[in-house]
């Protein structure tokens, strides 16, 4: 006799995957040694700033809060649930950031924004990363939780993260020669108020019209995701974009600056090249980073953060059960891993970073290279949904109305 029951019944009455113990307990150890590593080699800011890393890959695992799949889903089928829960997390952490820029010091918080020039060589980078976002399978964020959480295949495209990274620096002076607008703040030249105005509501109204072209599409929107278990399901992307706002402030306050992913990317790519004796410290890029080069990785607060995201990632898939690396990758998703992964290396570079430098931490920072980033980003990122379909990675997209 056939199951009437609803999907979600079916699914509920099923017992969840029981935790992998090792995997967590394991986990759990490395991310204490790698607090206790950054605190012996740079303090307790860094030290925290593992842990803050770790709370980061959990909530991306459990929501999947990927920009890649949310933008390519706007492109090939008009869905906007993810989309939405970006500019969800862009709000919430501006309403912080903005006063905390603005008037932290007076309170002993002192914290510094990313506020950059943008031109030719940054609208180049950002189109790359677009590019690469898709075929590598995921952006800054995704890379590092992905990995985290058992894909082999994101483990080929983290490794030609870093090569593209730390290749980009090497041309850095020639694209910083090229034509670019100077960096604008909003903080600086309207005050609190009037930046979170000029923020919030094309944050709004690009929302709206992501709920109009998905309704027009289908009829009506997309269900809510809703959080099946804080542990070991998955999350909906309202507390996952409350969780991961969190991470953004605590960021701005321990670190006192914000989230970034990518630099930490270059500067392993160069040790190992320093390793095999390829004289990185004579690079423009790299001249006024010497020190760095030579420290312990623990001492850079990025590559801390990251190592947390890995393993925070890595914990939550333990919770859940679900840590299984596939083992066999074919040729073709080996090969736009190399590609989509060269891509966003040497894109982030010369855009000022990915989608969490650069886009979250720009928009948040009150900066108009943040905005700038996402039009030349989600161009790329379009173009990658094309090829996508043309090489076989993807079907063909739903006809769009």
């Amino acid at each position: 006799m056939a199951d009437t029951r609803s999907y979600q019944q079916r699914t509920s009455d099923q017992q969840l995957p029981a935790p992998q113990v090792v995997i967590v307990g394991g986990a759990l150890l490395v991310l204490a040694g790698v607090a206790l590593l950054g605190l012996e080699n740079n303090g307790w800011r860094v030290s925290v700033g593992a842990l803050i890393g770790g709370l980061a890959g959990a909530a991306l695992y459990h929501t999947s809060f990927g920009f890649t799949a949310a933008w390519r889903r706007v492109v090939t089928q008009r869905r906007g649930q993810g989309l939405r829960a970006q500019f969800l997390l862009i709000a919430l952490v501006c309403l912080i950031s903005f006063p905390l820029l603005q008037y932290g010091s007076s309170i002993g918080l002192r914290t510094g924004g990313f506020v950059f020039p943008f031109g030719v060589g940054a609208a180049v980078g950002a189109f790359m990363f677009g590019i690469g976002m898709q075929l590598g399978g995921g952006c800054g964020s995704g890379t590092l939780f992905t990995v985290g959480g058992g894909s082999s295949r994101m483990v080929i495209t983290l490794a030609f993260f870093i090569l593209g990274s730390v290749i980009a620096t090497a041309h850095l002076p020639y694209w910083n020669s090229l034509p670019q607008l100077p960096a604008f703040s909003l903080l600086r030249d309207f005050g609190v108020v009037p930046a979170l105005l000029i923020t919030l509501l094309p944050l709004l109204a690009l929302a709206i019209c992501s709920v109009f072209l998905e309704k027009k599409q289908w009829g009506e929107l997309e269900k809510s995701r809703r959080t099946t278990s804080f542990w070991q399901g998955e999350w909906g992307y309202v507390l996952g974009a409350l969780v991961l706002a969190l991470v953004c402030v605590l960021t701005f306050v321990v670190l006192q600056r914000p989230w970034g992913v990518t630099s930490g990317f270059a500067l392993w790519g160069a040790k190992f090249f320093s390793a095999l004796g390829i004289p990185v410290e004579t690079w423009p890029y790299w001249q006024w980073q010497v020190g760095a080069i030579q420290r312990s990785v623990f001492a850079d607060a990025t590559s801390v953060m990251n190592f947390g995201i890995l393993l925070g990632a890595l914990i939550a898939a333990g919770l859940a059960g679900r840590f299984n690396p596939i083992k066999k990758i074919s040729l073709r998703d080996a090969g736009t891993a190399v590609v989509g992964g060269l891509l966003l290396g040497y894109g982030a570079r010369l855009a000022y970073g990915c989608n969490i430098g650069a886009y979250l931490g720009g928009i948040t920072s009150g900066s108009i290279h943040g905005w700038l980033w996402l039009v030349f980003a989600f161009a790329g990122s379009m173009f990658g949904t094309r090829l996508r379909y043309v090489i076989g990675m993807d079907p063909a997209p739903i006809n769009v109305k």
